[in-house]
């Protein structure tokens, strides 16, 4: 005889279908409407708590002010509380990560699929700065498609690493500082980060420009580096990092590219950065190339290419058919073992204190890196049943 198991009441709780680096996360289904999402169990016990600070992040930005709606490509919260030896968070249930859809399309995505995916990151990475956080682990499996009507829609997840750049009341920014300890993925850190210095909203988009020209090549040229430990490791990444010029990087695909990056490096501390422009970069280049607006990702016409095919692997929407790692999670899976943020979570939404592996900064080289800008002057989330998916079209 087997026993249901429910958390908050109404949901039954299913399958394993992921594992993150603070617990694991399990296919829930709601007993009253069938609706199924993602419950994420973190125990009581565990050192350093992240799943209320997320909680609270994902219902702070679940909201988007500007409309009263649920903001696009921001897991919904439906349920967060505490039952025996667990903290429990139920959200929104969404389908692969970028990372796991790379995999899929054998480590190589078409200039069409960067360039749609560019747009939609840019939107979410500007959208979470718009209130106030950033991000500071931008990479590919902290982006996840939606399922069903949202299928074509990116979402951006895994906050336990944001943190404030402003007081969202009089928009002042954090101070300029220095001597910081590494926070977030090695692989897709910026520069500033990598030598020590306070993260803003520059390093997210630099980040991002490292995740777009991942797509582009297959891998990154710091990647694959060994060391005897985690600490020679990050040293080798950053040396790489800094001693491999943005042309180099982006040789052989759109300029584009590049002067994403040389813009985004260029930024000072507190600089707003012109989210527009970039977004204009890689949609002109888009129509450029005469690309249409069908959000024909490779993989969409990979698997219409599979379920046409007599034989052949299908893949399936939703958990089914990709790897479960960050399937409806809050950040299940990790890019490199070793290279990423293993330290205390921050709990507060005020801004905390960052702890981690300590790094040996670098001499900084003679660019605009670590040079603070002059002073600026500067001026519970509803839950409702998201709509029914809609017929097969």
């Amino acid at each position: 005889m087997s026993v249901e198991l429910r958390v908050g009441g109404k949901w039954r709780l299913g399958r394993k279908i992921g594992s993150g680096s603070f617990g694991d996360i399990y296919l829930g289904t709601n007993v009253y409407t069938g609706e199924e999402v993602a419950i994420k169990l973190e125990s009581t016990k565990t050192r350093h708590p992240q799943l209320s600070y997320e909680s609270k992040i994902y219902r702070y930005l679940g909201t988007n002010p500007a409309t009263g709606q649920p903001a696009v490509g921001i897991p919904q919260v439906h349920w967060y509380g505490t039952e025996g030896d667990f903290n429990i968070l139920a959200m929104q249930l969404l389908g692969p990560s970028l990372e796991d859809l790379f995999n899929f399309c054998h480590r190589r995505f078409s200039l069409k699929t960067v360039l749609m995916l560019a747009d939609q990151m840019i939107q979410r990475i500007e959208y979470v700065h718009s209130r106030s956080f950033i991000h500071r682990d931008i990479k590919p499996d902290n982006f996840l498609m939606g399922l069903r009507r949202d299928s074509s829609v990116v979402f951006l997840i895994d906050f336990g690493l944001a943190k404030k750049y402003r007081d969202p009341r009089t928009l002042v920014h954090i101070p300029y500082r220095e001597n910081k300890n590494l926070t977030g993925t090695a692989r897709y850190a910026s520069i500033n980060t990598h030598l020590g210095i306070e993260q803003c909203r520059r390093d997210d988009l630099e980040s991002l420009g490292y995740v777009l020209m991942y797509f582009n090549r297959g891998s990154l040229p710091w990647q694959g580096l060994k060391a005897a430990t985690k600490k020679q490791k990050y040293e080798k990444i950053s040396e790489r990092k800094i001693c491999t010029p943005v042309d180099i990087l982006c040789r052989g695909f759109p300029s584009e590219f590049a002067t994403y990056l040389n813009y985004c490096r260029s930024l000072r501390f507190e600089d707003k950065p012109d989210y527009n422009y970039l977004r204009r970069l890689f949609r002109d280049l888009y129509r450029r190339k005469g690309y249409q607006d069908d959000n024909a990702f490779d993989w969409t016409l990979m698997r219409k290419a599979a379920l046409e095919a007599p034989t052949g692997a299908t893949m399936e929407s939703g958990v089914a058919a990709m790897p479960a790692d960050d399937t409806g999670s809050c950040g299940a899976n990790r890019a490199d073992v070793g290279e990423n943020y293993a330290g205390k979570q921050e709990l507060e939404l005020d801004t905390p204190e960052d702890i981690a592996v300590p790094v040996r900064y670098l001499t900084r080289p003679d660019t605009a890196y670590g040079r603070p800008a002059p002073p600026t002057t500067a001026a519970p989330l509803p839950y409702s049943e998201p709509p029914p998916a809609p017929s097969p079209r």
